[in-house]
């Protein structure tokens, strides 16, 4: 129970923030109708709960069977074990990531259903079930890193010449949507046990981060893939209308249930019948420490289906609303100012944010402080959000205007950058993008857009989520140079 007590403190810090910014802007800049503003909070308490209840279920399910698949992984010696079930792991895991649920019902919802929820979800988690088995094969072999990130992205650019902008912005997202409060701490854990097991404590120190961000890569190739397929030029995006007094307050969220549950339980069992398959071949563990994992599971499930039906019902309607009512001012300074400040908000708020800091600080030995980590995160994010919403009230600045520099830049870095701070960087990259970015901001930046004559929704809105992403790697793997510099030889290096 102080377990649970516990989670629920964190995700309070993590909806609170955002729920005060919320109260603040209807009492001033941004009326909020008052069904939506009860669905909101509404929203808001089903999401505290639900990730509460989410992250509960991962300490007792998702971390000790990311543990075990990692030890699994070293005992069998074998590499055609690792790439296969490596990529079974990160195929289904992806599914049931609440992050990438939301973008992907987003991008049918403004798409007007022209690509299916279902083949956004299956896409996406086969390009990071690749990725994530070549990730663990890179951490067996001892394989760079940096030569890793180098190769990935440089496949990613020559795609990103054939694909349509609306698309780029889309597997951008989905690269940081993937990486999410269930996905995180399973990978994390995963890759601390596969180079737990090396014998070189500094190899292994180094190989405990860059599998988020190698598996995030996964999802960019694998939307720009589906891209040479199917096209999108011509399509067209647009908001669902709010509905005002046709609903009753109760009513999206009633509506929602059911379909969210049974999504959610399709999601989640293909990992439970892992943990089952391999409890039998290979975990053998105690009988209560397996069912505890199993409850753990169930509690995973649960908050899953909580979390989802509170984003979907109640919480990002008002996003939309607030981000279309400030476009409306002539000033666009203010939407741009409240970007910076939102993104400096739900970094800070993020409980995955949390969970990467203090794993940074316990294995570096205190060597790297989490509080200035997060410093350096905010004000990569800060920018990211204030530079997207610079994106839509400028015409003319594109997203590759950023991205293309910035991954130059973040992959230039990586190869004078102590390789601890190189996986570090990219793991955060992933991390910072999380339950906060893919609903709130998203819908913020959904709702400028829509609101904004001349910015189109497809291609304006969508990408916010990539530069939340991005801007961690080049803020960290700073960081690390200044701590190369300031030490004469970084740690790790």
């Amino acid at each position: 129970m102080n377990v649970l007590l516990h989670k629920l403190k964190e995700v309070l810090s993590a909806v609170v923030p955002v729920v005060v910014l919320v109260l603040l802007l209807h009492f001033s800049l941004t009326p909020i109708p008052g069904l939506l503003l009860g669905q909101f909070f509404i929203g808001a308490l089903a999401m505290i709960v639900g990730l509460s209840i989410l992250l509960f279920g991962i300490d007792l399910g998702i971390l000790p069977f990311g543990n075990q698949m990692g030890t699994s992984f070293l005992k069998s010696n074998k590499l055609w074990f690792v790439v296969g079930v490596g990529f079974l792991l990160g195929f289904f895991i992806n599914i049931a990531e609440p992050d990438l649920q939301v973008l992907a019902a987003q991008v049918t919802s403004v798409m007007g259903g022209f690509i299916p929820m279902a083949l956004i979800l299956v896409t996406v988690s086969v390009g990071t079930g690749l990725m994530l088995s070549l990730g663990i094969t890179r951490i067996v072999k001892s394989i760079p890193l940096n030569v890793i990130f180098a190769a990935a992205y440089g496949i990613i650019l020559v795609l990103a010449l054939f694909s349509s902008s609306d698309m780029l912005a889309i597997g951008f997202d989905a690269s940081g949507a993937t990486t999410g409060a269930l996905t995180v701490p399973l990978v994390l854990a995963l890759s601390v046990g596969v180079a737990g097991m090396k014998k070189d404590s500094k190899s292994s120190e180094e190989d405990s981060f860059g599998l988020v961000g190698v598996m995030s890569t996964g999802a960019i190739l694998g939307v720009l893939v589906l891209n040479l397929f199917v096209r999108t030029e011509g399509i067209t995006g647009s908001l669902e209308a709010y509905g005002g007094s046709t609903y009753s307050l109760l009513g999206p969220f009633i509506a929602d249930l059911p379909k969210v549950a049974w999504e959610s339980l399709i999601a989640l069992l293909p990992v439970v019948l892992l943990l089952i398959l391999f409890q039998k071949m290979s975990f053998r563990l105690h009988a209560r420490q397996y069912h505890t994992m199993l409850i753990g599971f169930l509690y995973t499930y649960i908050g899953l289906v909580v979390f989802l039906v509170g984003v979907h019902a109640g919480f990002m309607q008002v996003g939309n609303l607030i981000g279309q009512s400030l476009a409306s001012y002539d000033n666009k300074a203010i939407l741009v100012g409240l970007g910076f400040l939102l993104g400096m908000l739900v970094i800070l708020t993020e409980p995955a944010v949390h969970i990467l800091t203090q794993q940074i600080e316990d294995v570096t030995s205190g060597y790297i402080k989490r509080n200035t980590v997060l410093l350096s995160l905010s004000i990569g994010v800060a920018l990211a959000v204030g530079l997207s919403m610079l994106r839509i009230v400028v015409p003319g600045i594109r997203l590759w205007h950023y991205l293309l520099p910035g991954y130059l830049i973040a992959v230039a870095l990586s190869f004078v950058v102590p390789g601890l701070f190189v996986g570090i960087a990219f793991d955060s990259g992933g991390v910072a993008s999380g339950p906060m970015t893919a609903t709130f901001v998203l819908a913020f930046a959904q709702g400028a857009s829509e609101a904004i004559e001349y910015a189109d929704l497809l291609t304006d809105s969508f990408g916010v989520i990539a530069m939340v992403a991005m801007t961690p790697l080049i803020a960290l793997q700073v960081l690390g140079l200044i701590y190369k510099i300031k030490s004469g030889k970084g740690r790790g290096e």
